[in-house]
């Protein structure tokens, strides 16, 4: 089993390599099977979170699977099925901490602390199973455009987010707390729209009213490039689970260069990033009308 230092190096060197080509890891795979863009889902139906649903959407366009879900070993064979022989799972992590006492800097005493570590697991897609029932390997039918467009449009709504048309650019402005965009016309599509205000909206999360999202002092340099990534990842995953094909935006090619300079400098950015995103896509579906959020 892999280490936490060995996974935090190993999921970041993956995804440099593709960073590196041009690629976008969270943009590409979505589109396999003609499924359209879809969340890596438990056996239980739970979307994964942060880093595992890039590991997971990795391993998927890797491996040509088009199913969603992922399961355990023990869990297969629980649901009646099994993991065929000679398939290979693919590693996981789960966030959680150990008690260790420490020295309290101001006092000298001794106290209990709570140290945060990676555990990892491996899953297997149910492609790479047999005898599972067909709930868990059914998948999901894509919705119609417009439905796609009218669930985009309540979600964007329901967030409260005071919105501006006009300009030429996209942005969040902090001084203001609006998000500005082109108007739609300037679109190529829908899905194009919908991709940007949803990155912006991801910016609005993270304000001091709601997230109140900082890298602290230390990342006080990298600061900028570290959000705008948090944007990307959030708006991926939310538009996964509205549906929605991401579009890469060419006004933030130039990010590339920034996001490969952090990563190489920091094995962990990416973990933060996509945890932060998580946070970002939760604060956001949390803001929803129950019926918007269920359908999600």
């Amino acid at each position: 089993m892999a280490s936490s230092r060995d996974i935090h190096a190993q999921v970041t060197d993956r995804i440099l390599a593709q960073i590196e080509q041009g690629v976008r890891p969270w943009v590409r795979p979505w589109s396999t099977g003609g499924l359209g863009p879809v969340r890596p889902l438990r056996s239980t139906g739970e979307r994964y979170r942060g880093i595992n649903t890039l590991i997971l959407w990795d391993a998927a366009d890797l491996a040509g699977h088009t199913a969603p879900t992922w399961i355990t070993f023990k869990q297969a064979i629980e649901a009646g099925g099994h993991v065929r022989k000679g398939e290979t799972g693919t590693i996981v992590v789960y966030a959680s901490t150990f008690s260790r006492s420490v020295e309290d800097q101001a006092t000298g005493d001794s106290v209990e602390a709570e140290i945060p570590f990676l555990k990892t697991y491996s899953v297997f897609n149910v492609e790479q199973c047999d005898g599972l029932p067909a709930a868990l390997t059914a998948k999901p039918t894509p919705a119609s455009e417009p439905q796609r467009v009218d669930a985009a449009e309540a979600f964007v709504a329901n967030t409260g987010a005071t919105l501006i048309s006009g300009g030429d650019t996209a942005f969040y402005s902090h001084s203001h707390d609006v998000v500005a965009m082109p108007a739609r016309q300037a679109f190529t599509s829908a899905e194009a729209f919908y991709s940007t205000l949803l990155h912006e909206l991801v910016h609005w999360s993270g304000a001091d009213t709601r997230l109140k999202r900082t890298f602290g002092q230390r990342f006080a340099d990298t600061a900028y490039a570290r959000e705008e990534l948090v944007a990307e990842l959030g708006a991926a995953f939310l538009c996964a689970d509205l549906g929605i094909e991401a579009s890469p935006r060419e006004d933030h090619a130039a990010y590339l260069e920034h996001w490969i300079g952090v990563l190489k400098e920091d094995k962990r950015a990416v973990f933060q990033a996509a945890r932060f995103a998580s946070q970002a896509s939760d604060y956001l579906h949390g803001l929803q009308a129950p019926a918007v959020a269920a359908a999600a």
